[in-house]
């Protein structure tokens, strides 16, 4: 148990780094920027928390002084908890209001870390078995001391997930609204870990053994600061990171049109601009003209195509209707290619259109719909 508390200690403060060290990379522009500062002593305050976490699970002293390094990552939690907030206003508005409740926000967490050590010193912490500051052990002191401890990280968890909500409706789907909509998640786990904190707590002052479930706040906490760590830089990554899915996406396409694509080739081999093996490095052109191949490839096929069947493929009694006709372009292009082979010319052919009822102007829409058909295609194609 102490392993996994320990492992979990680890992953939020690599997390935490990751995210400082990102971050320090745009010092250079950003550093006159009162939101940018605000952030990297956010980042700074989660760092020497979640290590003083890890180095308190492995020792009872620091710098020679009982639980000080259980301290210290209190006080730093309820620091990192108000910068937090603090930077939240900065992204909701520049107003003078926001500036007022940033002071407030501040003042509070001197006086909670004010209280904080002063219970600490008060219930002999130095002298106490590190053990008593996870559960209490019934000492009034410590007690309180733990349970202001948890309100302390409660009650800007609930503000940050109020705040975050309507103001991510207003930001839409630009990268501060993501950000927005990736820190309300975070500030949701992390109210869980609070909650399972308490429920520790308590249970161990009422002599209550919950056995494994004393786990679920560690596990809480990593998963939170690592969600609150992407979300605190996804402003910066978020837009490389969309671009990045959106190449894997259409590469994921390129590579499925290419059986339709090949069997259209070899059928009508002008269809293609420059020849296959060509080298050309932009996935977006290279995609369009798969596509427009694919198109001609079909065109050129009219002739062959037999108005009165509609296709042999079959999509499964559970298939949409999409599916099914996905299914019947594929087995169509199928018997006209075998009709090409053969010269055999239906004599109700089609004589016009393209992808009949397709939306050729909705290029992501046709990627879409021909990715489907070249998926129809290749299993009717291991069908036989």
């Amino acid at each position: 148990m102490t392993t996994i508390k320990t492992l979990c200690f680890v992953i939020a403060a690599l997390s935490s780094y990751a995210a400082l060290i990102y971050r320090l990379f745009q010092i250079r522009r950003s550093w006159r920027d009162t939101a940018y500062r605000t952030l990297v002593i956010t980042l700074l305050l989660q760092c020497l928390t979640f290590t003083m976490g890890a180095f308190a699970m492995g020792s009872e002293r620091f710098l020679g002084v009982g639980n000080l390094a259980i301290l210290v990552m209190h006080l730093s939690a309820v620091a990192f908890c108000v910068s937090a907030q603090i930077i939240l206003l900065h992204w909701a508005s520049a107003t003078e209001e926001s500036g007022r409740r940033a002071r407030y926000w501040l003042l509070t967490g001197i006086a909670l870390d004010a209280l904080l050590t002063a219970l600490f010193f008060i219930a002999d912490g130095p002298g106490r078995p590190a053990e008593d500051f996870n559960t209490g052990s019934g000492r009034p002191l410590i007690l309180t001391y733990l349970l202001v401890f948890m309100v302390s990280q409660a009650v800007p968890c609930v503000t940050i997930l109020r705040q975050c909500v309507p103001y991510a409706r207003m930001a839409g789907r630009t990268s501060l609204g993501q950000a927005l909509r990736m820190l309300s998640v975070a500030a949701l786990i992390l109210f869980l870990y609070c909650l399972a904190r308490v429920v520790n707590i308590l249970t161990a002052a009422g002599g209550l053994d919950i056995g494994g479930w004393t786990l679920a706040a560690s596990v809480f906490s990593a998963l939170g600061i690592v969600t609150l760590s992407l979300a605190l830089t996804i402003s910066s990554w978020g837009p490389s990171a969309t671009k990045l899915l959106e190449w894997a996406r259409g590469y994921r396409s390129y590579r499925a049109l290419y059986p339709l694509w090949r069997d259209l080739y070899e059928s009508s081999p002008d269809i293609v601009l420059e020849p296959p093996g060509a080298a050309v490095s932009d996935l977006n052109y290279r995609l369009h003209r798969r596509v427009i191949e694919i198109r001609d490839g079909r065109r050129e096929l009219r002739p062959y195509i037999d108005r009165t069947s509609g296709g042999d493929g079959q999509a499964g009694p559970k298939g949409s209707e999409e599916s099914r006709q996905a299914f019947a372009e594929a087995a169509q292009i199928r018997q006209a290619l075998h009709a090409k082979r053969t010269g055999t010319i239906p004599d109700d052919n089609a004589d016009t259109g393209d992808f009949e009822d397709r939306d050729t102007d909705n290029f992501t829409a046709e990627v879409v719909w021909l990715t489907k058909v070249a998926s129809a295609y290749r299993r009717l194609a291991k069908a036989r």
